[in-house]
């Protein structure tokens, strides 16, 4: 039997409302992203999961406990699930990284996965270290259902990976705050994206729902 990858990006963060960039620094979750995973938790209640992986970050580690605290089951955190590091980019938005860094970020923008963030990593990098580690999990967990909550580069990441596409146009993949992903994967090569970007669990609280949220 394969493995079911339970695939969650974090809760809403005031970052995210203001549209800046986090990569690693360390944003807690907002009110509205706690009451987000709330309302993941009791979708996800019915389930039976052999363990839960997450970010170390606080706002996707937050996401995790949330969840896991209807199972209670303790959560192993890596490191490398962390979100891209933004380097100097992180905490401004799209438009002071155009004015600020307006050579790096034409050149991003255009295709990031081999460009380096001033201060940062490249998106290969980020993907590379990410990827891998959920191999390592899926390879270990033959049979079982497993919760990873963590963030959209890597998610994005992951899934592009999976269906084979050019990492350089991964933010054409939309994933909203506190979203559900599925793959299942009866071997790693052959991962099969289940679902994807669902909300459906917040639709029963408007204030809940997402906006067009940065990363």
């Amino acid at each position: 039997m394969g493995c079911r990858i339970y695939l969650v990006r974090h809760g809403e963060t005031e970052w995210n409302t203001t549209m800046r960039y986090q990569g690693h620094t360390d944003i807690p979750l907002s009110d509205k992203g706690r009451l987000q995973a709330k309302l993941l938790a009791g979708r996800l209640a019915g389930q039976k999961f052999a363990g839960f992986f997450a970010s170390d970050l606080k706002r996707a580690h937050e996401t995790a406990q949330i969840i896991s605290s209807l199972h209670g089951m303790e959560i192993n955190t890596l490191p490398d699930l962390r979100e891209l590091n933004f380097g100097l980019w992180e905490g401004l938005s799209v438009k002071e990284i155009n004015k600020a860094f307006p050579e790096e970020s034409k050149r991003f923008w255009e295709k990031p996965l081999f460009v380096r963030i001033p201060g940062g990593e490249t998106l290969h990098e980020m993907a590379n270290r990410a990827v891998a580690a959920v191999k390592k999990i899926v390879e270990r967990h033959s049979g079982d259902n497993i919760v990873i909550v963590t963030h959209g580069g890597v998610i994005r990441s992951l899934v592009g990976t999976v269906l084979g596409m050019d990492l350089n146009k991964h933010w054409r993949l939309r994933l909203d705050n506190a979203c559900l992903n599925i793959i299942d994967f009866p071997d790693w090569e052959n991962g099969i994206l289940m679902l994807f970007n669902d909300c459906s669990h917040l639709s029963g609280a408007p204030d809940c729902l997402p906006g067009t949220a940065g990363r």
